[in-house]
């Protein structure tokens, strides 16, 4: 900070006094100093702030209040998403779509007046209800409540019928709206997906077709309990087979082991009657052999008994042991139809396999054309409910009434911004003032603009109370 000193000239004296800090006292004298032009500046400021309150045109504000019901939707059966859902409709209600039904609703587009002004404003060059809806959508304000399913639509206008009748015709417009652009796109997928069943349907009747055609030729009754027959009788012939097998080995075994020693010549009742007999005949050979001899005639006699039942016997045994031989035969040949027939079923069953493939691939094809034909109705049947709805999940919560205030100007308001602004503005000016023409005002400024101390003060001379009145020309009171 300049130190000033006492031999400094009085302009310099007054850079230096700029320089200070003001106590009260020196605010309170430049007050006093510069008051009157700060009140000129403050009255101005005030008188203008009315006039223009006074000279702006009145508006009204009225509000209309849309609720949203977001539970799940009973068709499309998705809920949707509160903010992007919410956002949605607040352009929606905004859009120059809602603005020109609203145009259509009221009939704006036949006022005389409105027609005039668009000729002059575009001179014919833009539709007339766009240029109308440009102009009404000005006045309106959308705005969601926070952390609800609620939004205001606001309107102002000079007019508080005029507002009350657009901003409640907005509201219907919006409900009117978002059911057609609901139904519109529901109505073009209804056409699109009664073409697609005609062509599912085809494709479902030209499959169902070829599987019938294919089943008729082939003879094919039941693709799965046919299947399983053929495989029964299949391994009823290798059961068989088996047991033929068994009985043959069974043959060969017994022949080669002995026609003696086989059960059933051990076993065979007449055999053991007739060695029963040769044993006791040859018992009672060898006795007579040692009492009568050989030469005897009884003897020769019993001799050639015993011969016959020698016989007998071998005859009986070549009997029972023959039906091995026929058995084994029988059972070779049996074994060879038996492996024949086999053979037969597995080629049948083979066959019957790549029928029964054809007849799945064919089948698989009709239930592929069945299923993409129900998938379709069922898209029909939903898109076709969507296109015949005429309710939406929106719905007016309060309409609109006439003001009977105007919300602009507001006169509270404006004229206490105006007392506020006069305030600071003759502040400003006192302020400015000073700094244009600073001056010593009191001793305090003298002193620190000298650096000296005041020794005294000559005060200017007060006049007396009758003087006072004398230089006003006034009666003195008695």
């Amino acid at each position: 900070m300049n130190k000033c000193v006492p031999t400094t000239c009085f302009r310099y004296a007054k850079r230096c006094s700029k320089d200070r800090l003001m106590n009260p006292v020196q605010l309170w004298q430049i007050f006093r100093a510069h008051y009157k032009p700060a009140f000129v500046v403050f009255v101005l400021t005030v008188v203008g702030g009315i006039c223009v309150t006074w000279w702006m045109p009145k508006l009204y504000t009225t509000t209309t209040s849309v609720v949203f019901d977001v539970k799940q939707d009973p068709i499309a059966g998705m809920p949707p998403t509160m903010f992007g859902y919410m956002a949605t409709q607040v352009e929606i209600m905004k859009s120059d779509r809602v603005a020109q039904r609203v145009v259509r609703m009221l009939k704006l587009n036949e006022h005389p007046v409105l027609r005039q002004q668009w000729l002059a404003a575009t001179e014919g060059k833009t539709k007339l209800e766009n240029w109308i809806g440009d102009l009404i959508q000005k006045g309106l304000l959308v705005s969601p409540v926070a952390t609800s399913n609620i939004i205001n639509m606001s309107y102002r206008a000079a007019d508080p019928a005029f507002a009350t009748l657009i901003v409640n015709a907005f509201a219907q417009a919006y409900i009117e709206t978002s059911i057609e652009l609901r139904v519109d796109p529901a109505r073009q997928y209804t056409l699109w997906f009664a073409d697609q069943s005609k062509v599912m349907r085809e494709n479902l009747e030209k499959a169902q077709t070829r599987l019938s055609e294919y089943q008729q030729s082939k003879g094919l009754v039941a693709r799965e309990e046919q299947g399983d027959a053929e495989m029964a009788r299949l391994a009823d012939l290798t059961a068989r087979l088996t047991a033929v097998q068994e009985l043959g080995a069974d043959a060969r075994s017994k022949q080669k082991s002995g026609a003696e020693t086989l059960p059933e010549v051990m076993g065979n009742s007449v055999l053991v009657s007739l060695r029963t007999e040769l044993i006791r005949q040859e018992a009672r050979l060898e006795e007579a052999a040692g009492n009568l001899g050989k030469n005897h005639p009884q003897f020769q006699r019993m001799e050639s008994e015993v011969t016959a039942l020698r016989k007998q016997v071998e005859a009986e045994t070549r009997r029972v042991t023959s039906g091995y031989s026929t058995s084994r035969s029988v059972s070779k040949d049996r074994e060879s139809e038996l492996q024949a027939a086999i053979l037969a079923q597995k080629q049948k069953l083979l066959e019957r396999r790549s029928e029964r493939d054809q007849f799945a691939v064919l089948q698989r094809d009709v239930d592929a054309a069945q299923s993409a034909y129900e998938a379709v109705i069922r898209r029909y049947n939903q898109t076709s409910l969507e296109s015949q709805v005429t309710q939406t999940n929106a719905s007016v919560l309060n309409s609109a009434i006439e003001p009977l205030e105007p919300s602009s100007p507001h006169v509270k308001k404006n004229l206490a911004f105006s007392v506020l602004l006069g305030i600071l503005l003759g502040f400003a000016t006192i302020w400015g003032l000073e700094m244009l023409d600073r001056r010593v005002r009191t001793a305090d400024d003298l002193a620190e603009m000298l650096q000296l101390p005041v020794l005294a003060v000559i005060e200017r001379p007060r006049l007396p109370r009758l003087a006072f009145l004398k230089r006003l020309a006034l009666p003195v009171p008695k």
